[in-house]
């Protein structure tokens, strides 16, 4: 650490991102990423020779035409849309924005949550899960200060409903609650109805996962239109042009190919359900996801074991070292035939451990 770090920041525990290993090929199943490539009109759209041609002009601040694509597509006005360079950027304008009181977030959850929280030096209450991982809506309300939840969460897919953040939301006016819906389009409900009633309710997406934009870093967001001015404000207090006229003409293309995407979302919930079923008949304990991902243990061996194991063979998991979870593996779905290379490994580890 350098001696011209800010004091303020030299005890920061920064983010440490899934692996994205450059030294050789692997089946990688670690970072929620879609296994499904852009659509045609999205690639045509970053492709467009005219577009290249003017990256010598700033990009629309206002990005204008994706706010307005955003606002047909979810039957929502310009004025309650918030776009950014990945909703990791909005996440943390958030923190910054809302979070003077303090923030309360799952304690099992988003590993950049308490990240921000230390970042921008504001008080997290990180509430404990349920002991099956599920969140307790409960211990949300009335707290007095900015709510963070992802739903559905990770690395768990659980989820909570729209009456359980609608009864957050009217226990605490003044106070925002974010709910992160990274992974929302993979069978889960979005609580986007619920703007027009509660302005203190902020709805944080992504394009990065069942929109295979994870390298353009585009993320979206709807609230109330005061909360949506107070995001801007920070916005054009850092970086107005952050989202870049290529990224922003992809975005609009993917939105018009909806069903494209829609496609992948349902290919990915049917292997998430045949994955499961196959993991659960080799006796690991499957967390029911809505998720991109599952989240799996086994009596049979150790979580860091198996993620380790697997690497091994050339297929990346995600393993934490949080010991509340250590003994669980995050696996994102990928193609069928992704799983089975997954599976296939699984199967000989176990069969390895067997014999010995």
């Amino acid at each position: 650490m350098s001696r011209f770090l800010n004091p303020a920041y030299q005890s920061l525990d920064a983010y440490t991102p899934g692996e994205q290993p450059k030294d050789t090929v692997y089946t990688k199943l670690n970072t929620n990423e879609s296994p499904y490539p852009a659509g045609p009109k999205t690639v045509q759209a970053v492709c467009d020779e005219t577009a290249a041609a003017n990256l010598r002009l700033y990009s629309d601040p206002d990005s204008t035409q994706l706010k307005r694509a955003l606002a047909e597509r979810y039957q929502l006005k310009p004025e309650n849309v918030f776009v950014s360079n990945g909703s990791d950027d909005i996440l943390n304008f958030a923190f910054l924005s809302f979070g003077q009181d303090g923030v309360a977030m799952p304690a099992i959850s988003y590993g950049f949550y308490p990240v921000f929280a230390d970042l921008h030096h504001l008080e997290a209450e990180r509430i404990p899960l349920e002991e099956d991982f599920s969140i307790d809506p409960g211990k949300f309300r009335n707290k007095g200060k900015m709510v963070v939840i992802a739903n559905p969460n990770a690395p768990t897919g659980l989820t909570i409903t729209l009456d359980d953040i609608a009864s957050i939301c009217e226990s605490d006016p003044d106070h925002v609650v974010l709910i992160d819906e990274a992974y929302v389009d993979f069978g889960a409900e979005s609580c986007l109805p619920l703007i027009g009633k509660y302005k203190n309710l902020l709805v944080v997406q992504t394009f990065s996962k069942s929109r295979s934009l994870a390298g353009a870093r585009l993320g979206f967001a709807f609230a109330d239109p005061e909360l949506i001015g107070d995001l801007e404000r920070i916005k054009y207090s850092t970086n107005p042009y952050n989202v870049n006229s290529i990224t922003s003409r992809a975005g609009v293309a993917a939105l018009s190919e909806d069903d494209y995407y829609r496609g992948n979302a349902g290919k990915i919930m049917e292997e998430r359900r045949r994955t499961t079923e196959e993991l659960t008949a080799l006796g690991f304990q499957v967390i029911p996801s809505l998720a991109n991902f599952i989240f799996v243990t086994s009596p049979d061996i150790d979580g860091g074991e198996l993620y380790q194991k697997l690497k091994e063979r050339r297929i990346l998991i995600r393993h934490f070292s949080d010991p509340a979870i250590a003994q669980y593996n995050r696996i994102t779905i990928g193609t069928p035939e992704e799983m089975d290379i997954l599976l296939e490994a699984i199967r000989a580890i176990i069969a390895e451990r067997g014999e010995s």
